[in-house]
C-alpha cells in the first residue's frame, strides 16, 4: 500500500470517527504546537477525553508528497460551525504503521512584538 493511500485512509478514519482503528505504532508520537504526546495509548486516551475537539472535522487534502518511509500532507481541516485551519504534517512510517507525526499550524493571535510592520 502506498503512503498516499495510507494517509488517505488516516483522514477517512478521522472523518468517520473510527479513530480507535488508526494504524498507529505502539511507540507512536504526535508533535504539534500544543506539545508532544508519546505512546499510542496516551494519544488515543487524549482523543477519547476530548472527542468534541478531535471529531466532526472534514478534510480537504491539497498535497501529499511521498518519500520512502515518510510523507508530507498539506490540508484544510473544516468543522460544521465554519471553523477551518490550514495544516501541514509530516507522517513517518515503520512496518506499515504511523510511528510519528509532526503537525504545523497556527493556534492563535500573533503577539504584537512578532507582527510585521505595514510601513
Amino acid at each position: 500500500m502506498s503512503l498516499k493511500t495510507r494517509i488517505t485512509d488516516w483522514f477517512n478514519k478521522w472523518e468517520s470517527g473510527d479513530f480507535l482503528n488508526l494504524p498507529l505504532a505502539e511507540d507512536f508520537s504526535h508533535t504539534s504546537p500544543f506539545g508532544t504526546i508519546t505512546g499510542k495509548e496516551a494519544y488515543l486516551d487524549l482523543v477519547k477525553a476530548n472527542r468534541e475537539k478531535f471529531l466532526g472535522h472534514t478534510f480537504e487534502i491539497h498535497d501529499i508528497l511521498e518519500g520512502d518511509n515518510a510523507a508530507c500532507v498539506r490540508y484544510t481541516s473544516k468543522q460544521a460551525d465554519g471553523y477551518s485551519m490550514d495544516v501541514s504534517e509530516w507522517h513517518y512510517f515503520k512496518d506499515g504503521k504511523i510511528q510519528k507525526i509532526h503537525a504545523y499550524y497556527h493556534i492563535g493571535e500573533i503577539r504584537e512584538d512578532r507582527q510585521l510592520s505595514r510601513h
